[in-house]
């Protein structure tokens, strides 16, 4: 069910402590998505988005979407102790809602290759006023876990990265992106973009599992980051967006 945030002006769905599972923009609002080149890290990050806001002339609580890069995938343990200090900044900037309920989305992923050496923020999105009709939206990653749990004994075929076991994730997490994007009351026809992370071969999935799924957002094909999701066991994770204004702030 979709939760209203006034403040943000977007509605979220509601996901676990540390993020929501996706956002859309209220009406008379759009969501605008930015990425940083080069990453930067975290604290460095969260003041150059709040600067983005201040222009912007829009409230810290419009920002509605993060993306993060981190050295190395976390035990489950070690991810729950990093969102203790990434929830308390969305705290201090009185993002979260009543009872601690946050309606941030999030991306946070492992690069394999040229990893950064602590965590940086890669992206975020943020609501502006618009005259814009289309809906638009933001998907927050998920691998091979069921919506709201971190256990390590729901993770999908956990320790299998066999093709048939890689066959069940894939359908498992594309399945998560289907139901996330029903709640948010829109559909594959309004994505324009579509990540995947996961340092496994997915070529052979391609054809007749991943596009086919996707409907019309097949058009604009995926983009494959060789990373890997947050938590270790977990091998592969999807988020999407549907934007009509894609920034890339640079130095």
């Amino acid at each position: 069910m979709l939760i209203e945030n006034r403040k943000g002006n977007y509605s979220f769905l509601r996901g676990i402590s540390p993020y929501s599972a996706g956002v859309v923009a209220a009406s008379g609002y759009e969501i605008e998505h930015a990425r940083l080149n080069p990453a930067r890290p975290l604290g460095e990050g969260f003041k150059l988005i709040e600067g983005r806001l201040k222009a912007l002339e829009r409230p810290k609580q419009a920002l509605c979407g993060i993306e993060l890069r981190i050295p190395h995938a976390f035990s489950f343990q070690g991810f729950s102790d990093f969102n203790t200090g990434y929830v308390q900044v969305l705290k201090s900037w009185d993002i979260l809602l009543e009872g601690g309920l946050n309606p941030v989305a999030r991306t946070n992923v492992a690069p394999v290759v040229n990893a950064p050496a602590e965590p940086v923020l890669y992206g975020f999105s943020y609501t502006v006023a618009s005259q814009q009709t289309a809906r638009t939206f933001v998907v927050a990653g998920a691998g091979e876990l069921p919506e709201g749990s971190l256990k390590p004994e729901d993770v999908v075929r956990r320790g299998d990265t066999s093709p048939d076991a890689l066959r069940e994730k894939v359908r498992y997490v594309i399945g998560l992106m289907q139901g996330r994007l029903e709640g948010l009351g829109v559909g594959w026809s309004g994505v324009t973009a579509t990540d995947v992370y996961t340092v496994h071969d997915i070529h052979p999935l391609l054809a007749r599992e991943i596009l086919p799924r996707m409907g019309p957002a097949s058009f604009h094909g995926i983009t494959w980051q060789y990373a890997r999701p947050p938590i270790v066991t977990i091998e592969y994770e999807m988020d999407l967006r549907g934007c009509r204004r894609e920034l890339v702030l640079a130095e």
